[in-house]
């Protein structure tokens, strides 16, 4: 079965980004397919390559890179959302005309358009976090 999952919760204030990980490392290990990983809202924060993760918690942005990377996963982050929380690459960066990215490796910058993409192709949509 092909899945998409929609992340919106932040990291830091919610287990939702930790529970969508795990969710997803079952489905990969249970035969089933992943179209793509949708970061909206405040999860965008997931995905900034300045967070510095305490040593004694779960290095979120790292273990999605990881997953991503093993399993050749679409980490898409909404722009919207993503710009105005300071997740930028080096083109928005520049369009912005700020000194530097943050965007981790591994993840993407989109719009809406993947998300609509995503639902229309995926058999199951699971959200995580409100």
């Amino acid at each position: 079965m092909l899945f998409s999952l929609i992340i919106q919760a932040s990291p830091f204030s919610s287990q939702s980004t930790g529970t969508a990980y795990r969710f997803a490392r079952t489905l990969l290990s249970e035969g089933h397919q992943i179209h793509r990983i949708f970061f909206y809202s405040d999860a965008v924060l997931t995905a900034s390559k300045l967070v510095a993760t305490p040593q004694d918690e779960a290095d979120l942005p790292s273990l999605w890179q990881s997953l991503a990377q093993e399993h050749d996963l679409d980490l898409v982050v909404c722009i919207a959302a993503a710009v105005k929380r300071g997740i930028i690459n080096a083109s928005e960066a520049q369009r912005y005309e700020k000194s530097g990215d943050s965007l981790a490796d591994g993840f993407e910058l989109s719009g809406l358009g993947q998300l609509a993409e995503a639902i229309a192709l995926s058999d199951r949509v699971v959200t995580f976090g409100a």
